[in-house]
């Protein structure tokens, strides 16, 4: 594994890392923002593709910067990270709000994703996820604690979580409890709720697909499936459960 700086025009800098040998795959976390999300899936991958992962803006090692944080600066960041990598082009795996930034980038610039995989996101939120994430926003400024909690809770299967409970502990632990840790949330929950991705999703052409959990409670099965209307090339992969 290679770990390398990134530095954005706004002052930012992205940690990120690349390991493994093959086509170039970038992984895009959620609304946590982390490259340490990714270990699991980079372990099982890193035989077959090279595979580049980063603590997104003001999370993690990565510093914020000063520019705006919406869908289409953090699409810049991975766009950053590309060249600093010295890619041309690779296929993006986002997953949630990392589903969003990876169809931003995708129709802004498509000579630099070769392919697509959406995992548990959006075209446009619903008002059920905009209704949850209003909710989780006014508990994260009231109580961060019992934010990160609910989080954790509706993020995993009941079962699978009763079996890993320091799954819980250790987010719980991390819960953003310094004015800046919230702030960074705060507007990265704005930034996933103001994505509609509908005007740009004919841009979209290049292999994609979709994959999603028939029990979802943030981001539910039906948006899957309205994303996989708007993308009928993409084949939907909706897992029983996770």
């Amino acid at each position: 594994m290679t770990d390398f700086s990134v530095s954005t025009a706004d002052g930012a800098v992205l940690e990120a890392s690349r390991e493994g040998a093959g086509a170039p795959l970038v992984l895009v976390s959620g609304l946590g923002g982390t490259a340490g999300f990714w270990a699991p899936v980079v372990a099982g991958l890193r035989d077959r593709f090279e595979i580049l992962t980063f603590d997104q803006r003001g999370i993690g090692a990565s510093t914020r910067g000063t520019a705006e944080t919406d869908i289409a600066q953090l699409a810049d960041d991975v766009q950053a990270v590309l060249d600093a990598a010295g890619i041309e082009a690779a296929t993006i795996v986002g997953h949630s709000t990392g589903g969003c930034i990876a169809q931003d980038l995708a129709a802004r610039a498509p000579e630099r994703v070769s392919g697509l995989a959406l995992s548990a996101t959006w075209l446009r939120p619903s008002r059920y996820m905009t209704a949850l994430f209003r909710t989780r926003l006014d508990l994260l400024r009231k109580d961060p604690v019992a934010y990160t909690a609910t989080a954790t809770l509706i993020s995993y299967a009941p079962e699978w979580l009763e079996a890993n409970w320091a799954a819980y502990e250790r987010a719980v632990a991390k819960a953003p409890t310094s004015e800046t840790a919230r702030q960074v949330v705060a507007e990265r929950i704005e930034a996933l709720l103001a994505f509609d991705g509908r005007a740009a999703v004919s841009r979209l052409t290049m292999p994609a697909m979709i994959i999603g959990a028939a029990d979802d409670m943030i981001v539910p099965a039906f948006l899957q499936r309205e994303l996989a209307r708007a993308l009928p090339t993409a084949p939907l992969t909706l897992l029983p459960e996770g």
